[in-house]
């Protein structure tokens, strides 16, 4: 099991959270199993930008983004160098520290959070 640290973020993870992720599974796949609802607009089929993370520590160790995944994160809320769609970025042995953006396109477009 790989560690992930998950920083605050207000309304999915107000204390943060360490949770035991497992290698071979997405970021997303790993929070949404230990009750941190991430968005996921498009069940998990790299068609939108909801699950949107940035990787603080650890990002070195994910495999490169997609072609497709690179211009879809181009439309997200927040982007930083680190931003990846927590459904496409794969888990591996190397721990994490994630940090769930406080909006996403979804939120600000259906009023879902403030």
């Amino acid at each position: 099991m790989t560690q992930i640290i998950v920083l605050p973020h207000l309304e999915l993870c107000p204390d943060g959270a360490v949770i035991e992720a497992e290698a071979g599974k997405s970021i997303c796949d790993n929070l949404l199993a230990n009750e941190i609802e991430l968005d996921h607009a498009c069940e998990m089929s790299c068609a939108c930008t909801t699950c949107h993370v940035i990787v603080r520590e650890g990002f070195a160790s994910l495999e490169e983004a997609s072609e497709i995944e690179e211009d879809l994160l181009d439309k997200a809320w927040g982007l930083e160098p680190n931003s990846r769609l927590g459904c496409q970025a794969i888990v591996s042995d190397t721990p994490l520290v994630v940090e769930i953006p406080k909006y996403s396109i979804n939120m600000a477009k259906e009023g879902h959070r403030k």
